[in-house]
């Protein structure tokens, strides 16, 4: 039977320094609702705050619902980017021609022209693997996640282009990120998110 004391297997810090491009991943016991079991991409960084994009937490509608002026084959999944400003959306893409975008990491990018990404969509362009939509974003104020890093609330890390824009993986990927780090992890990837449940 596992320990049920969760200071046995919480995260210590791997002492990589967070910055744009890298990875966020949850310790296994946060229980957030948005948070818990997260692995949050890092927009940018820098020493007055931070931003990310949550990548596994999907939500129950599609971008269908919310754009009527493009005709999908297929249902666009939406995910929950984070708490701060739910009503605006943002885009995770791998498309270097969208003008005005923000590079993130090698062959990612953030937002850019919603028309001309609108207009690679109409013409049949291939959104698996090439662009992933948000609800809200994730932030963090002045020192706010150092002190969540140094309270061990997280482990840096950092994944490919391939492995975070593919939502197919999604619903794994907290796991897969996590025991790609050591045995240690991996081991933490198996247990219960509420240690009482084993």
């Amino acid at each position: 039977m596992y320990n049920s004391d969760p200071n046995i297997f919480k995260i210590e810090t791997n002492h990589i320094v967070p910055a744009k491009g890298r990875i966020l991943i949850s310790e296994p016991f946060l229980r957030d609702q948005i948070f818990g079991r997260s692995v949050v991409l890092l927009i940018d960084h820098t020493p007055d705050g931070s931003m990310g994009l949550v990548l596994n937490k999907p939500l129950p509608i599609s971008l269908n619902t919310l754009i009527d002026d493009v005709e999908f084959t297929e249902r666009i999944p939406l995910y929950q980017g984070g708490p701060i400003s739910m009503d605006t959306l943002f885009f995770l893409h791998t498309l270097e021609g969208i003008p005005h975008s923000l590079p993130v990491a090698p062959n990612i990018y953030l937002n850019g022209d919603f028309d001309m990404l609108k207009q690679y969509m109409q013409q049949g362009g291939n959104i698996k693997g090439n662009i992933r939509f948000f609800l809200g974003y994730s932030g963090w104020e002045y020192k706010q996640l150092s002190r969540e890093i140094a309270e061990n609330t997280w482990l840096i890390s950092h994944e490919n282009a391939s492995v975070l824009m593919d939502e197919a993986s999604s619903d794994q990927l907290w796991k897969q990120s996590l025991g790609k780090l050591g045995n240690k992890y991996e081991i933490w990837s198996h247990f219960p998110q509420i240690p009482s449940l084993n």
